[in-house]
């Protein structure tokens, strides 16, 4: 009976956001409660176990699971080391297993460690030894350091974005993970580095040129010798040593077919690079478009404060600049803002308070703003998401009033990439006239089907799309669109581990 130990540890930061993340940014599950927690969710593991689950002769290992409720800035140190320290008990912990699955994000940093992922496997090595086969299940906003593939034994990545895959990466990985557990495929893996960092609407897999690229991909792991393949464009918020794009592919012991492969997706994808930025419009355009704006909503995308790539979520730029230009139509915003939300607690509901709102967690980039508001609604901020079930938490919330504003005012951040928040304090974005998105990207069906318009703001913010602005230290130079005539060198590296 073969046993399988199933571990997970993900984050995603902008290591631009002046706020540190915590441990309790975190949700952790322990054994059992691993399992029961993700077998109600459509996430990676959740797809993983409903592979294993039905097989009677595999018996699964839950140890430890540390997630992010949502991205933030960088992990502080203390926080590292209490998860990495848990992490890598459980797997001392463990009995003795045959073969392992870790999921992980690929974009996480701490303030010392730079490649937590990588030191993770590598430590982990040093428990099981380099005998038991892992297989890493990835974002493909992942950062793919070399510690990371050498110490696996096989990735999988996302096909999709905006990402609706979580379940099949799952489902992927653990087949593969059977596959070479039983020796029936020997995998070796290329990666192809790609000097560029992107963002921009050419990345939506589904209409975009970054999807000719994925569908290679996808026809390597249609290949008979074909494993796993897909590329990792990295978070460009994350600005570590590691920084940059890669393509991969992993074969059944054919080394020529995965570097052939590799190349032919960083190729394609290159041929494409210049495509994927995205035109920013000032927030003095923002306001003119949406003063002029007269039928259905109009969807203000600040995609620089979008807590689901790490920004802080208070920034108030356009509620600023909405409010400067006069603008009358009726107008929902998501901020973070705990001292408001405190405030409006301590007032209660029907009651007005005059209070700051945004500015307080990234003040360098913004202001408070002064408000009048009357306190319509408080919640303490438990709720499911709309995308995949999971269990988000924003902290206590206040929905505040201020005559065409409504604001949904959270004490910590949450992710912002479906229209859960709203919903659930009471607000169908529908119903308004403006609504400013806090993500670079939803599903179509969230905004682009039914808005009228979808303008992107080029506001201030520690995940903006206007990358030069953020001032990158730590990647590789030159890199695309940081540096001029960047050019990419067709070079690969192959990766087999000797079983």
């Amino acid at each position: 009976m073969p046993k399988i130990l199933i571990a997970e540890c993900k984050q995603e930061v902008s290591t631009f956001n002046p706020q540190l993340s915590r441990y309790d940014d975190f949700a952790v599950h322990h054994g059992e409660d691993l399992l029961r927690y993700h077998r109600r969710v459509h996430n990676e593991i959740g797809g993983a176990l409903s592979v294993f689950d039905p097989i009677e002769d595999v018996e699964i290992v839950p140890t430890y699971s540390a997630a992010f409720i949502t991205s933030g800035g960088t992990l502080a140190t203390e926080a590292w080391e209490r998860i990495s320290q848990e992490f890598l008990d459980s797997i001392r912990a463990a009995p003795p297993v045959d073969a392992v699955y870790f999921c992980m994000h690929g974009a996480m940093a701490s303030e010392q460690e730079l490649d937590p992922e990588g030191y993770l496997l590598a430590e982990t090595r040093k428990i099981l030894g380099e005998q038991i086969p892992i297989v890493l299940s990835l974002d493909l906003h992942g950062i793919l350091s070399e510690r990371m593939i050498e110490h696996s034994d096989a990735i999988v990545a996302y096909h999709t974005y905006p990402h609706v895959d979580f379940y099949e990466t799952g489902q992927r990985a653990a087949r593969l993970l059977l596959r070479i557990e039983s020796g029936e495929v020997k995998p070796v893996m290329v990666k192809t580095t790609i000097p560029a960092l992107v963002r921009g609407d050419e990345l939506i897999t589904s209409s975009g040129r970054f999807g000719e690229s994925i569908r290679i991909a996808q026809q390597v792991e249609e290949d008979p010798v074909g494993l796993s393949a897909g590329m990792f464009i990295g978070n460009p918020f994350t600005d570590v040593p590691s920084l940059q794009t890669y393509s991969f592919a992993v074969t059944d012991n054919d080394p020529e077919f995965a570097k052939r492969e590799s190349l032919r997706i960083a190729d394609r994808f290159w041929e494409n690079h210049a495509h994927m930025r995205i035109p920013l419009l000032s927030l003095d355009a923002m306001a003119d478009i949406a003063c002029s704006h007269s039928e259905g909503t109009i969807a203000l995308i600040d995609a620089a404060d979008a807590t689901s790539s790490g920004a802080s979520g208070d920034s108030n730029a356009i509620l600023r600049k909405l409010i400067e230009s006069g603008y009358t139509g009726r107008t929902l915003v998501p901020i973070v803002d705990a001292d408001a939300v405190a405030q409006a607690f301590s007032a209660g509901v029907s009651a007005t308070i005059s209070t700051t709102i945004g500015g307080s967690l990234d003040p360098e980039r913004f202001q408070p703003l002064e408000m009048t508001l009357t306190v319509r609604s408080l919640s303490d901020g438990h709720f499911h998401s709309e995308s995949f079930g999971e269990r988000w938490f924003a902290g206590p919330t206040a929905v505040l009033e201020s005559d065409n504003f409504t604001l949904v005012v959270s004490s910590r951040a949450v992710s912002l990439y479906d229209r859960s928040f709203f919903y659930a304090h009471g607000q169908n974005p529908k119903t308004f006239d403006a609504v400013v998105v806090k993500s670079p990207h939803c599903q179509h069906h969230m905004y682009a089907a039914w808005c009228t318009e979808m303008v992107n703001v080029d506001a201030p913010g520690s995940a903006s799309a206007n990358l030069p602005y953020l001032g990158h230290t730590r990647c590789p130079r030159p890199i695309f669109p940081l540096d001029a005539d960047v050019t990419f060198t067709r070079q690969t590296k192959t990766f087999q581990r000797q079983r």
